[in-house]
This record gives structure tokens, sequence and C-alpha cells, in this order.
């Protein structure tokens, strides 16, 4: 890629997101813009602000680069990713919004009457933030690496000024203009290119192959190994080897490789031959941080899948920076009338990932072997189309994926702000939301320059599931059972969500590798999910004299027309997201 085109691009978009995030600061006026928008954002706006936050690095990056490694079997990630709002749309967006929460922390506490839960549920958004946002950061340092040769983390950083500046300077007013900026950029970034590359291929008289056999070498192609790995071989395989090879020095030989595993040290590079078999390449652990589930999907597929789907499927309604969104809703009906555009603006998003990960197979398979395949999306117009056309058609797409991090990272940390704000700051004032905000961001920061990660869309279906696990049943449970109680809420979020996140913790740092208990770990959602639930009806059963007073009322207020309940304004735990009773203040 080149990057006399593509650095403009990057840097032409965090100009534009400044722009944007200064107008919504010109027009926010009081705590309640800062905080809510003051509940004014109708449902085309909305919409396309949730859905520019939604699409994420996993979305814009991580899909492409599953796809490419694994074929077909990923292409659940952009179902699920979309189904998850019909979910959102049938059991949770209308009564969230006529809550008057402003944080799933406030919702807990208004439905149940009790600050130990909100404290817990607290928590849970700050950790499944966290873990959201480190992808976010790690692929915007793949991103300006891929481009300019950039230490890894330079990527991270930039977002993680520009995020803090929108964010602390104008608040939701603000980053509602700059996420729906977003979303139309992003779907023009992917859409464009795409249209391109298909011509190319279509036009390239290449043979067709089907979409899920191996990935080929369509040339004779070089690949230099970064990091040592092995090699996983179905078949034996041809290939010309300088470097350490199995423990023996090699300078530009022929090497006839028997089915098995063999190891290469990094520094090595290998010629394969037009046609050549794409082998499967296993990292094992990076500076203690696993880089691929693939050999546990290889191990129990259809496992895998149902953890992916029950995840992603369940995990979005719980997602903070997502619900948070919906607080922004005049009143219920148009935070319902909000999905259903959500579903259409993120389902046409979603087709055009998986092209470019089909595409990848063909033009770009040794992605899979550099431990870069999620930058088979920025790589992928000079590789198909080349010359000038290839160039700006890059520069675009790479444009596109920095607006997906900023996005995302932008939602996220207004979240997490949210809460640090409201339960662990002080005050509750605007100025220590902007502090709440840098402490939101500097510790994913700082994750992310220490530690590698899993491929983006791998990290962001760990957060999927713990969210699944803790925040989907306290929101179906707390809207729809009128008997669930403060201690079965708790226990319900402990048992399923901490059961999900020690399992992600095991999973990141590597433990176990594979195995039955690999898997599990790998993918918690199947059993964390129904823990989760279990726990929470079992305990309030056990607890009925826990029930708070006024629950009959409260859940009228969630299921009745705002003008039948009489929650216009709504209020929140501690008063923030008061809409029309907030003050008046200037921020």
């Amino acid at each position: 890629m080149n990057e006399n085109y593509a650095v403009p691009a990057v840097a032409l978009v965090v100009v534009a997101t400044v722009f944007v995030g200064a107008f919504g600061l010109r027009i926010s006026r009081t705590t309640s813009d800062f905080y809510v928008a003051s509940r004014t954002v109708g449902p085309r706006l909305n919409a396309a602000a949730i859905s520019g936050e939604y699409l994420s690095a996993a979305s814009f990056l991580g899909i492409a680069g599953l796809v490419l490694v694994q074929g077909p079997d990923m292409l659940w990630y952009p179902v699920g990713y979309t189904a998850g709002y019909l979910l959102l749309l049938l059991f949770v967006a209308a009564p969230l919004r006529r809550s008057g929460a402003y944080t799933l922390p406030d919702f807990a506490e208004a439905r149940l009457a009790s600050q130990a839960v909100r404290r817990l549920a607290g928590a849970f958004v700050v950790g499944v933030g966290w873990l959201y946002l480190l992808p976010q950061l790690q692929g915007a340092g793949l991103t300006l690496a891929v481009l300019t040769d950039a230490p890894d983390w330079a990527g991270g950083v930039i977002v993680a000024v520009v995020v803090v500046a929108t964010v602390a300077a104008g608040g939701m007013r603000s980053i509602t203009f700059v996420q729906a900026f977003q979303y139309w950029l992003k779907l023009t970034a992917l859409l464009v290119p795409a249209l391109f590359l298909v011509l190319a291929w279509q036009g390239d008289g290449a043979p067709r192959r089907p979409f899920d056999e191996p990935a080929t070498f369509r040339e004779q192609r070089v690949v230099r190994v970064e990091d040592d790995l092995d090699l996983k071989l179905k078949a034996p395989l041809t290939v010309t080897v300088t470097g350490t090879f199995d423990g023996r020095p090699h300078q530009d030989q022929v090497v006839q490789l028997p089915a098995g595993t063999h190891h290469i040290d990094r520094g090595a590079s290998l010629t394969f031959a037009k046609g050549a078999a794409v082998p499967q390449a296993e990292r094992g652990t990076n500076g203690g941080m696993s880089t691929s589930l693939a050999e546990g999907r290889e191990e129990r597929p259809l496992y895998a899948t149902y953890g992916l789907i029950l995840a992603t499927f369940l995990g979005t309604m719980g997602l903070p920076h997502v619900v948070v969104r919906f607080y922004t809703s005049p009143h219920g009906v148009a935070a319902r009338r909000t999905t259903v555009a959500v579903l259409g603006l993120i389902g046409a998003f979603y087709l055009l990932p998986p092209v470019y990960g089909a595409l990848g197979r063909l033009y770009a398979p040794e992605l899979a072997l550099t431990s870069d395949a999620d930058a088979a999306v920025l790589l992928l117009p000079d590789r198909v189309i080349g010359g000038l056309g290839g160039d700006l058609l890059g520069a675009l797409v790479a444009g596109g994926a920095f607006a997906a991090f900023l996005s995302t990272a932008s939602g996220l940390t207004m979240a997490v702000a949210g809460v640090l704000t409201q339960d662990v700051l002080p005050s509750r004032g605007v100025r220590h939301f902007r502090l709440g905000t840098v402490i939101a961001m500097a510790v994913p920061l700082a994750a992310s320059a220490i530690v590698g990660g899993l491929p983006v869309a791998d990290a962001v279906g760990l957060a999927f599931a713990v969210s699944a696990s803790s925040f989907c049943p306290l929101l179906v449970l707390g809207i729809w059972w009128r008997r669930l109680t403060p201690p079965g809420a708790a226990a319900g979020m402990l048992v399923g969500g901490g059961s999900a996140l020690v399992a992600v913790a095991a999973t990141m740092a590597g433990f176990p590798g594979t195995g039955a208990l690999h898997a599990l770990l790998a993918w918690p959602a199947l059993w964390s999910v129904p823990l989760g639930f279990l726990t929470m009806v079992l305990v309030s059963l056990a607890t009925p004299g826990r029930v708070p007073a006024g629950t009959a009322a409260i859940l009228a207020r969630f299921h009745l027309p705002e003008e039948l309940s009489g929650a216009h304004g709504g209020h929140g735990g501690h008063g923030l997201a008061g809409g029309t009773r907030t003050e008046v203040t200037r921020t």
C-alpha cells in the first residue's frame, strides 16, 4: 500500500472527526446535552450513530481476516452481530428507554433498589468496556503499522488522543454526530473498493474454485516469517527454504516436507510454488497471549459455532456502548424504530467483509501465515488492482478502518466514563466526567501496549460472551419477570458473568491450549449464559421476601407508553439522565 495516499486519508478522517465533534460541542449547552443529548436524537440519526459505534475493528477488519484463514464457518460472526439487534428490538429496546436510566447500573438500581447490584453492574460495564476497547486500539496499531511501518502502539495512541478529546469536550451530543458520520464513511470505504475488486476478479480469467476448499497460492509467493511458528501439513508439500527450519539451517534449498507439524524460526523465508496449498499456522503463545482460536474450532467445530452464535445473539443487548445510545431516544417508540433502522444499516454493511475475506483467500493467502490476516482488507486493493487505482482505493479503505476504531472507541469510552463518574469518582459533574474519560481510555491503552492479542474478531467475541452471561439475564429478567430480587440478580451476574470472565482470561492467557477444556473456556456462552439465568431464577425464588416494593409500578412504567405511565423525562440512579429536569449548566 502506498503510504503517500493512505496516510493523508487517515489524517483527513482524524481531522474530520475532530471537526464534526466540534460542531456537536457548539450546540451542547446543558448537562443533559452532555450525558444523553437531552433525549432528543431521532431514529434515523440515532440508528446511524449506533451503527457507527457498533461496526468496530472486528467488523471492518476482523471478519474478513477470520474468513480468509478459516473459511465460510466464520460467516456466523456477521449473522450473529446483526441478529443480536432483533432480540434487542423484541425484548429490551423500548422498556429500557422507558426506565429513564442513563447507564446499565442506573437500570439495575431503578429496577431493584439496590446499591450493591448497582455497583456490581458498574464493575461489569467497566470490564466489558475495557475488554472491547483492547481490539480497537490493537486494530488501529495494526492499520498504522501496515500503512507506514510505524510501531504497533502508535495507531492506538492516535485513536486514544482523538477519542478522549472528542468525548471529554462534547459528550454524547458530539459523539452522536461523529458516529453517524463515521457509519456512512465506513460503508463507503468498504462498498466502493469492493465493487472494483469484484469486477477485477471477474475479469482476471483465473479458474474458479469453491469457497470452502483450502486456500492455495495463485502464483509463486515468498513469505517471510516474523515470529516462530509451526506449520501443520495435512499432505506433503514442496517449499524453498531460507533460514532455520525444523532445527536445521537452510539457504535457498528445496525441501520436501511430509505431512505433520514442522517448526520454523523467525526470520526464515519460504517460497511457495503456484498452486501449493496454504498450510495451517500454529503460533502457540506470543508474550503469554494466545493468538488464535483456530485449532479449538478445528477440534470441536459444532460446539465452537453454537458458542459463537449464542454469544453474539445475546451479547448485543448488554453492550454498554450500545445500550447507552437508547437513552438518547425521545421515547420508547423512537427506541424501537431506531432498532429497526439499525438492523437495516448493519445488515447492509455486513454483506461486505465476507467479500474481502473470500478475495483474500485468493489474492493474499500468505497472510494466514504471517499473523496479519486482519490486514487483508487494507492490502487487497493493491494486490488485485494495483497502480494508482489500487493506491486510491487502499487509501479509502484505510480511512474507513480508522473511522471504525474511532467511532467504537468513542462509544465505549463514553459508556465506561459515565459509570466511573457516577459510581467511582467523588463528584458527578462534567469536570469529573472528563477525568473519567481519561481513565476509561488509559487502562486499555496501557494494556494494549504490554500484551499481544487475539485476532480482533475473536477478542470482540469474548467480550460478547461476558456481556451475554451477565447483562442479558439482568435485562431480560429485570424487564419481564416481576419476582427478580437483588440477591438473585447479584448472584446471577457473579456466577454467569464471573465464570465467563474467568474463561476469557484463561483463553487470552493461552490456558489450556487444546482439548475439551480449551473449547469450554474459549466459547463459554453455551454454559455461562444458562448458568447466569438459572442462578438468577433460583436465588430469586429462594428469597421471595426481597422483591422490591413498587415492582409492579416499575414494570408498568417499562411496558406502558409514556403518556400512560407518566415516564416522560425519566431519571437515572443519580439524577444525571433526568431529561428536562436536569440542571442547566454550561459544559
